[in-house]
């Protein structure tokens, strides 16, 4: 276990160091950060199939990651795009042996006996697992998605050093801290762990199509129970293209326009409504049916938003549809964890109205929304406010988003048609508000405060009459006040003793006295000397000890 461990970290690092000062990750920092870089492709030391193999070789998790990187096209140059989008199809096959293998110990089952039809041959090959055509015996055609063998243990070898690598980084590095590396890797795990199992897939197959059953252009696999478990997933065989497999003519001849409004309606429902959402809706998951309907497939990635983060994502999606930076900035700031003392808020504000400005644009084409919400958390990140992770979430489904509208319908006017949705939302949610059981919820509230509000009065009034009642005023800091006064008295008490202290010696001074000091009698003297240093003592502290309000205050 140690050794496989150790190679774990062995490779890791090589990949790390082959990779830390290339050119592609420096287009990578300089794309994202929105600066040009003029850095031509082909002179980059690592071609883009160079990449692509080195992340295979890695293993699945690593595929995974690049498949994720495939769909950022924020990050990288378009023929790293191109070469990672393969990791999506180009995977080593799993034997058709194996797979009859797995199908019979999951189902408890002869293959022969559980399909009509089963096609040998894949339809797709993904890091995790393989999907292959069969016929039931009803005559339905299905498309059952086999687990890879051994994945799951992979991928949590995978995860548990990436997780070990992150922690570390984020103790021994700045910028690991101000991007919170760890809490990345962190809901990077929660997300694939959750993907690895087939039971949570089928569960959130069967919750988007009710959530969506109200939109007649868009379809979800149904998935079939007898035909399911936690490594083999059964479910409605899609037949169609990827949208952005499509041709210029197809989009010309045909109006994609009702297909995205649907699209973009429905995933700021799932967002904001219902707070489950399809969170990998790349273009590979994305199938233009061939009953001119658009399908969402692989429903093992999932978002969950709660109801104060669905309020506060709303608050910022009608920010962003009116181009309001100052109202966008208040929504990030809301939605954030950071320390007023610490973040210029006004630097922030600044920052933010200038993204907001260089993205005007309303077309599909041209308007990057995924894109902005991105650079938002790096602009959020570098004045030290962490967003809530569910904002990196939404960024990535609205960059996948905007290739999307973009491949189908490039005239869609995007920002005008969240705008009007937002607002039937806000109407939605309003109408919810009113519900049955929220209105009984509020009910208990003013029940519960009626039934106590009496006994509270009455203590109140028991301790007024008794001339024990105590009001706490945290205006005024009563220490400092009580040593102010002190400090008073005690000057103008040893102003007095000096006084007196003169005034006696100046009495004495005619009494006659065998011993005498300059001609003047003994006592006398001591006395005045005593009362002149006390003086000069007093003047010390009242001149330089003594501070101001004004210097206490700033110290």
């Amino acid at each position: 276990m140690e050794l496989n461990k150790l190679d774990q970290y062995v490779k890791f690092f090589s990949f790390i160091l082959k990779y830390y000062n290339s050119d592609v990750l420096k287009s990578a920092s300089s794309t994202a950060l929105g600066e040009d870089t003029a850095t031509e492709t082909s002179n980059y030391d690592q071609k883009p199939e160079e990449l692509v193999e080195d992340l295979k070789k890695m293993g699945p998790t690593y595929v995974k990651l690049g498949q994720l990187l495939s769909t950022r096209p924020d990050l990288l140059p378009a023929p790293y795009l191109a070469a990672l989008a393969s990791l999506q199809d180009d995977v080593e096959t799993i034997e058709y042996s194996q797979i009859e293998e797995i199908i019979e110990e999951q189902l408890g089952t002869k293959i022969n006996k559980a399909f009509t039809l089963f096609d040998p041959e894949p339809l797709a090959s993904a890091s995790i697992g393989q999907v292959h055509r069969a016929l039931l015996p009803s005559g339905r055609m299905v498309a059952v998605k086999i687990q890879r063998p051994g994945v799951d243990e992979k991928f949590k070898q995978d995860l548990a050093t990436l997780r070990e690598v992150s922690t570390l980084a984020v103790k021994h590095s700045s910028v690991a801290r101000q991007y919170a590396l760890d809490q990345i890797i962190e809901e990077l795990e929660y997300i694939l762990l959750n993907e690895l199992n087939y039971e949570k897939e089928f569960h959130n197959l069967i919750t988007l199509r009710e959530n969506l059953h109200d939109f007649d252009l868009l379809f979800v696999p149904e998935p079939v129970a007898q035909y399911s478990s936690s490594r083999v997933l059964t479910m409605d065989f899609v037949e169609g293209r990827k949208v952005t497999s499509l041709g210029p003519l197809a989009v010309i001849e045909n109006n994609f326009t009702p297909l995205i409004e649907q699209l973009v309606h429905a995933y700021l429902k799932q967002i904001i409504v219902d707070g489950f959402a399809h969170a990998d809706p790349h273009p590979g998951n994305v199938v233009l049916t061939s009953k001119n309907q658009i399908a969402l497939m692989d429903l093992g990635m999932v978002a969950k938003f709660s109801g104060k983060m669905q309020e506060q994502i709303l608050e910022l999606m009608m920010a962003l549809s009116n181009r309001d930076g100052d109202k966008i900035t208040d929504a990030l700031v809301a939605i954030s964890d950071h320390d007023p003392q610490k973040v210029d808020l006004d630097a922030f504000r600044k920052d933010i109205n200038r993204l907001v400005m260089d993205h005007t644009s309303t077309q599909a084409q041209d308007m990057a929304t995924g894109r902005v919400v991105i650079q938002m958390n790096r602009i959020a990140a570098e004045h030290g406010l962490h967003l809530a992770v569910e904002l990196n979430i939404l960024g990535k489904i609205l960059l996948n988003m905007d290739q999307i509208v973009a491949a189908l319908a490039p005239e869609y006017d995007l920002q005008k048609s969240i705008r009007s949705y937002m607002e039937e939302l806000v109407n939605s949610k309003m109408k919810q508000e009113l519900k049955p059981e929220n209105i009984y919820r509020v009910l208990l509230d003013h029940k519960k405060l009626a039934e106590e509000l009496p006994g509270r009065l009455n203590r109140i009034t028991e301790q007024l009459s008794e001339g024990q009642l105590e009001l706490k005023i945290n205006a005024i800091d009563e220490d400092r006040l009580t040593d102010g006064f002190q400090k008073v008295a005690n000057r103008i008490t040893s102003g007095l003793i000096i006084a007196a202290m003169i005034i006696g010696a100046a009495l004495l001074m005619r009494v006659e006295s065998t011993y005498s000091i300059m001609g003047y009698g003994l006592l006398p003297f001591v006395f005045f000397m005593i009362a002149t240093a006390l003086g000069l003592y007093l003047l010390y502290q009242i001149l330089f000890k003594d501070k101001s309000p004004t210097l206490n205050k700033k110290r």
